[in-house]
């Protein structure tokens, strides 16, 4: 069977990968003339470090990451408000949580691309999909080149995916009310005491740091605001270091620590989760498919788990691609939209400008059971996945994921 990928991100990449270890053959077409990546860094947590593992890619992430134990809440005048035992989290589901930097990460699945023998073209920017006379799907590029494969994965992102447009007859994204400054702070000295995620709340405002090593964090600043405000400044720099300036020591350690001209400013959108995720012989995976806010926490590693149920719902099949694609989405939408409604729910929270509901949000945090948090998120994250204490089921009944969420 020919299989086309368009998007060679973390989603495209990782379905070829796991593609390629079933006997599959598939080639990916990656828009961007080089290889790029949108935002800082991301959290890997246990259930997606379960399939970097059967991927094989495990090691190498090991290699490059850094393994936090510990996340803490504070305020904007870092009074404590929680947190979250990560090392009690990683022996419950039985895998650890790495953190990375997003390009780092790209480039370990380019190079296991490359070992593996998967052609990455970039450059091939899809610009229309069409059904031909025997309603298979042809992909249109624009330098003039089509294909039609026999199954086209649409791995395209979020912002203009081209296969979410054919699937669904729409790909228009949804602006959720605040932006992201993201950026990677380094030094020869510590910038932090330890590998930790750091997260502070303000009123419409919050600074997020993730550690991979003492002198290498990278970093997401937010506020809420229109999206006719949520444009680049001159000084992005100088904006966020204004922005933050009376906050606690550490931000503005880490701002500082930032090159001026490396902080992008990201107007931070989602979409709607979909009724379904394919059409004639067409597929989604990755944002293409289910794109939700970075307050879900699960991005990356719901991409990565599409890549791991893909191949097993291929692995063997007899069935037509109609049946593969039914069983495919059956096991991924609950779980990809719940996480998505709960990325919004916490982000709703998180940019309140209210400072009675931030006060009320911020008591309920310091009350919560670090424990039974741990055991809310373990059920939550492994379900449809045969990890410990976990099933290898289709069913998502997890509590609360919002209160961990990667930075970008």
């Amino acid at each position: 069977m020919e299989i086309g990928i368009l998007g060679g991100g973390i989603a495209g990449l990782s379905v070829a990968l796991a593609l390629r270890k079933q006997g599959y053959n598939p080639r990916v077409y990656e828009r961007r003339a080089v290889p790029a990546t949108m935002g800082a860094g991301v959290t890997l947590w246990p259930n997606a470090s379960f399939v970097l593992k059967e991927l094989g890619l495990q090691q190498d992430i090991e290699a490059i990451g850094g393994r936090p134990l510990t996340m803490r809440r504070q305020d904007a005048a870092g009074n404590a408000l929680g947190g979250l035992d990560i090392g009690l989290l990683d022996r419950t589901m039985g895998y650890p949580t790495y953190t990375v930097l997003r390009r780092h990460l790209q480039e370990v699945l380019l190079d296991h691309a490359a070992r593996a023998g998967i052609p990455v073209e970039f450059g091939r920017r899809a610009v229309a999909i069409e059904l031909d006379a025997h309603g298979r799907a042809v992909a249109h590029f624009e330098n003039g080149a089509s294909i039609r494969p026999d199954l086209l994965i649409g791995a395209d992102g979020r912002m203009e995916s081209v296969a979410r447009k054919f699937v669904a007859g729409d790909n228009t994204p949804i602006y959720q009310g605040f932006v992201n400054w993201v950026g990677v702070a380094q030094a020869p000295h510590a910038l932090v005491d330890d590998i930790s995620i750091q997260d502070f709340w303000g009123v419409g405002e919050r600074f997020g740091c993730v550690a991979i090593r003492p002198g290498l964090v990278y970093w997401a600043a937010a506020q809420a605001r229109p999206l006719n405000e949520a444009t680049p400044t001159a000084d992005m720099h100088k904006e966020v270091e204004n922005l933050f300036a009376e906050w606690p020591e550490t931000v503005s350690r880490i701002i500082r620590a930032t090159p001026e001209n490396a902080i992008r400013l990201i107007a931070v959108h989602d979409l709607e989760p979909l009724h379904t995720w394919s059409r004639a012989n067409v597929l989604l995976v990755g944002d293409a498919a289910h794109a939700p806010l970075p307050t879900s926490g699960q991005g990356a590693c719901q991409a990565l788990e599409d890549a791991w149920h893909l191949a097993r719902c291929l692995d063997g099949a007899s069935e037509g691609l109609e049946e593969i694609f039914q069983a495919f989405a059956t096991i991924r939408t609950p779980k990809t939209a719940r996480l998505a409604e709960q990325g919004r729910v916490f982000a709703r929270g998180l940019f309140a400008t209210d400072s009675e509901t931030c006060r009320i949000r911020n008591e309920r945090a310091k009350a919560s059971d670090p424990v039974r948090d741990v055991q809310v998120l373990a059920a939550g994250w492994r379900q449809g996945l045969p990890m410990p204490g976990g099933d290898d089921g289709t069913s998502v009944n997890g509590g609360d994921f919002g209160s961990l969420y990667r930075i970008e």
